[in-house]
């Protein structure tokens, strides 16, 4: 009998190299889908708070348990409204975008210091004219905006600066609509609605340095193995004489920015309280103001900040209504 040669499916994903801890524990988020309708502010940003469970009235045609009450794992992100300070307009030539002005609010919040030197003077006037006169160049706008983490229950002052692109309409008509929103406070419903998609960009749980039987999913190695038995047992062969990238190896885990595609908005509520479970989410209180429920999970720990978009790969065949939810479960997560 010939030797045979073993074969094995190869263990975790070579998608995400290098698996290298996040610049930012702000999600970036680099793609901004187009849309059809007039000109709109294409992202929010929340707090995860933690998650609960919802019974709702299935809605999907195509599912088995169309019209029954189905029970799903949902996820309550903390809303509170954003200011948004700042316009920033972009040209764009064959190296990408390039900065072409920005136009600051009059009193920009004094919280902001804490994050940005704010400008010795502002003139928003002149700036939005130098905006206005060349306007022929201008590929695309995008509104700064901060959080508001105290009307949260983040234990920090010091807000998040995001950058959301405004799309949909013309050029002019995305002038006057970034106009209009300059220094106002707006709230995640004049964004999103109930029953639409999203997409939640966010930094995952930092795991530290792990071995690369949690890292990459290993087997553990028999018994009387020698010298190790949470290892790979071979690392490569004579030739190429090099250990390659593709072998699994001890490193940093978790700490890694994400996208989660198409997450449903199940409910946008302004009273934190009907979601709230007895004695608060763990390690995070209760909810007091507008809250946003996702169907599913999200990257991050608790008290991260999430970043939601318009979604960038809809389904193509969505209920135009949000579901009809049953109950909302409030029990204290810790009995």
């Amino acid at each position: 009998m010939g030797h045979r040669k073993k074969h094995a499916p190869r263990r975790g994903s070579l998608a995400y190299l290098p698996r290298g801890r996040a610049t930012s524990e702000t999600g970036r988020i680099r793609y901004w889908p187009k849309v059809e309708e007039g000109p709109a502010l294409l992202g929010f940003m929340g707090y995860k708070a933690g998650m609960t469970h919802v019974f709702l009235v299935e809605d999907d045609e195509r599912s088995p348990n169309f019209g029954k009450e189905t029970s799903h794992p949902a996820t309550v992100v903390d809303t509170p409204p954003i200011i948004l300070f700042a316009i920033r307009a972009y040209t764009r030539d064959p190296y990408g975008l390039h900065t072409l002005t920005e136009a600051w609010m009059k009193n920009p919040p004094r919280q902001l210091d804490r994050i940005v030197t704010l400008p010795e003077s502002l003139d928003p006037i002149h700036a939005l004219k130098k905006m206005e006169e060349n306007l022929a160049r201008i590929s695309e706008f995008r509104l700064m905006a901060a959080t508001q983490p105290k009307e949260a229950g983040v234990p920090k002052k010091k807000p998040e600066i995001i950058e959301t692109k405004i799309d949909g309409g013309t050029i002019e008509e995305q002038f006057e609509h970034s106009k209009n929103l300059l220094g106002k406070t707006i709230s995640i419903t004049e964004v999103f609605k109930e029953g639409q998609y999203v997409d939640a960009v966010a930094v995952t749980k930092g795991k530290g340095f792990q071995g690369p039987v949690k890292r990459w999913g290993i087997k553990i190695l028999p018994r009387k193995s020698r010298k190790t038995k949470r290892g790979v047992a071979v690392i490569g062969p004579w030739h190429p004489t090099r250990v390659l990238y593709t072998v699994p190896r001890a490193g940093q885990m978790g700490y890694h920015q994400r996208t989660e595609y198409n997450k449903r908005i199940l409910k946008i509520g302004t009273d934190g309280s009907e979601i709230t479970p007895k004695g608060g989410f763990l390690r995070y209180g209760p909810v007091r103001g507008t809250y946003m429920l996702l169907d599913g999970s999200l990257p991050g720990p608790v008290k991260r900040l999430v970043r939601l978009r318009y979604p960038a790969r809809p389904p193509k065949t969505t209920a135009e209504a949000p579901p009809r939810i049953t109950h909302i479960s409030l029990e204290s997560p810790q009995g």
